[in-house]
């Protein structure tokens, strides 16, 4: 399978500490490969094989914050 690449964002993330947060619980989604995370713009980008955008929402829920899009 090739890996593929999603962008979602994030609202509520004020610094480099809320992306650490999201970022580390979204690496633990099965499937998942890497995690790119900019407080700055909200945007979080999950590269990986066999993950879905619901895990990946609750990935991020579950660190406090919510994807809007």
């Amino acid at each position: 399978m090739t890996e593929a690449g999603s962008t979602y964002i994030v609202t509520g993330m004020h610094c480099g500490s809320c992306a650490l947060n999201v970022r580390d619980e979204v690496r633990d989604v099965p499937g998942v490969t890497d995690v790119v995370v900019d407080a700055a713009s909200g945007n979080l980008t999950v590269v990986g094989v066999g993950f879905t955008d619901a895990q990946v929402h609750a990935a991020v829920a579950e660190a406090g914050y919510r994807v809007t899009s």
